[in-house]
């Protein structure tokens, strides 16, 4: 999953990315709201962490502008700003949910889950397609029953398509879902990824869970449907 974080204070917007990229999710960064709302409306982001004291405009419009383009992505707002009448009118503007700072780490990571979760119109943390079973709290992952290792962006391509189990999913909305701005545009990268999550997640006795179909893209499809 990919996530824009947009805050202006360098040590916190730091400390967000490199524990959102520890979790396995695909982050951009910006420190300024115009520049912030312009990545918004280019990429293709799953959700969007979102302060309200920014440098260029401030996070109210922010939200305006990005709600305004009729762009309907996710966004959490994560600011000091704690009194009543700026949640009112941070959720009235747009935003989706609302974390005052100082916040834990692992009250971030939950909310982020939920999010997304809600993003895919899912409600339950344990993503289950056929013998396929996915926990989104652990990133644990288990095929028939038995605990599969993945990397952390096997795992995010994996969660993708779990995600959007039973949907054609293009190269194109992989790339733009999984890798951050950081990522190298190699051709045949999402190819590679899933040749290692087949290896990993097809076992004897079972079928196939990845489906491609040649020049459009990949399913992840379960098998008994």
């Amino acid at each position: 999953m990919r996530i824009l974080v947009v805050e202006d204070y360098a040590p916190l917007r730091h400390s967000v990315v490199q524990c959102l990229r520890e979790a396995g999710y695909a982050v951009d960064e910006c420190e300024r709201g115009d520049d912030g709302i312009s990545a918004a409306l280019s990429g293709a982001h799953d959700l969007i962490l979102l302060d309200l004291m920014l440098p260029g405009i401030d996070g109210f419009e922010f939200l305006r502008q990005y709600r305004a383009a009729g762009r309907d992505g996710h966004v959490l707002v994560m600011t000091a700003r704690n009194a009543v009448d700026d949640r009112v009118r941070g959720l009235d503007t747009g935003a989706d949910d609302y974390l005052v700072k100082p916040f834990a780490v692992e009250e971030l990571l939950a909310r982020v889950r939920a999010l997304l979760r809600r993003e895919y119109q899912r409600k339950s943390p344990t993503l289950r397609v056929g013998h396929l079973e996915l926990d989104t709290r652990s990133r644990e992952v288990r095929v028939a029953g038995a605990p599969v290792e993945l990397t952390a962006k096997e795992y995010g391509l994996l969660e993708y398509l779990a995600l959007r189990a039973g949907e054609l999913v293009s190269r194109a909305d992989i790339w733009e879902h999984v890798y951050d701005e950081r990522s190298q545009t190699v051709s045949n990268v999402v190819d590679v990824y899933i040749g290692y999550l087949r290896k990993k997640i097809n076992v004897p006795g079972h079928p196939r869970l990845i489906v491609t179909r040649r020049g459009l893209g990949y399913m992840l499809v379960d098998p008994g449907e």
